[in-house]
């Protein structure tokens, strides 16, 4: 009897997780499909603080977008992500943060136009990803290497329309690039031209215009642009 009850219990929880889910998504769709410009999403640590230099570099290339004619989407939080948002908020921009509801460390940064909260972080992170024209990552931890992971394997197995994904900070990405090509593509995990899905960099300056060149298809700004042959590379097809 207990177990039949626990049961129960767990379906109904299952359930209205389900509808809270649901209603994430459907809120979140509906405010996004109204922004008006393409959005360029940043990624980084909450934990940057404001006197970092990449601190700096998202507050800087937040304003660069802006001026670009593009908006800024972020995590909403502290650190690099509240730096983006900044550059954008006092560049007279949009500025969109989806918050994450979290019981320790983040907390919604004030320099956002639209400000959306989740509790649930897929569906958080579908919003970061589905509106975006580029992606640009600066140093994190453990949620920015999810999300950085995450989105080279929707751009290589073409799950999305590929776009530019810059890393920020040569030094500080070295190690995990070393190990993509020593390790990864050595292996035969990877394709060596997949290393071109991402872009390392330690100059913001020249994103805004590279992102424009690569959507108006004058030329690909130096990334890989994914074909028919990955998606049959990627189910075995193609050795």
């Amino acid at each position: 009897m207990a177990v039949t009850q626990y049961n129960l219990d767990r379906m109904t929880e299952d359930a209205w997780r389900m509808f809270r889910i649901l209603g994430e998504f459907s809120i979140g769709f509906d405010r996004m499909a109204q922004v008006p410009v393409p959005l360029v999403t940043i990624f980084g640590s909450a934990r940057t603080p404001i006197k970092n230099r990449y601190y700096g570099l998202a507050e800087e290339l937040g304003r660069a977008l802006v001026e670009a004619g593009f908006g800024v989407m972020t995590g909403g939080g502290p650190g690099i992500m509240e730096a983006g948002n900044k550059g954008a908020f006092e560049g007279g921009g949009t500025s969109i943060g989806h918050n994450i509801v979290l019981p320790q460390e983040q907390k919604p940064n004030p320099y956002q136009t639209l400000s959306i909260d989740f509790e649930f972080f897929y569906a958080r992170k579908v919003m970061l990803v589905r509106y975006a024209a580029a992606f640009v990552v600066f140093p994190g931890g453990f949620g920015t290497l999810d999300e950085l992971a995450e989105t080279l394997t929707l751009v290589q197995t073409q799950k999305i329309h590929p776009f530019p994904i810059y890393l920020v900070g040569s030094d500080y990405w070295r190690g995990l690039v070393d190990w993509f090509t020593q390790t990864l593509a050595a292996e035969g995990a990877i394709a060596p031209d997949d290393l071109k899905l991402f872009k390392v960099v330690d100059d913001v300056t020249d994103i805004p215009r590279d992102i424009r060149a690569y959507h108006s298809q004058t030329e690909d700004a130096g990334f890989k642009m994914p074909d028919e042959s990955d998606r049959r590379r990627q189910q075995g097809e193609v050795d």
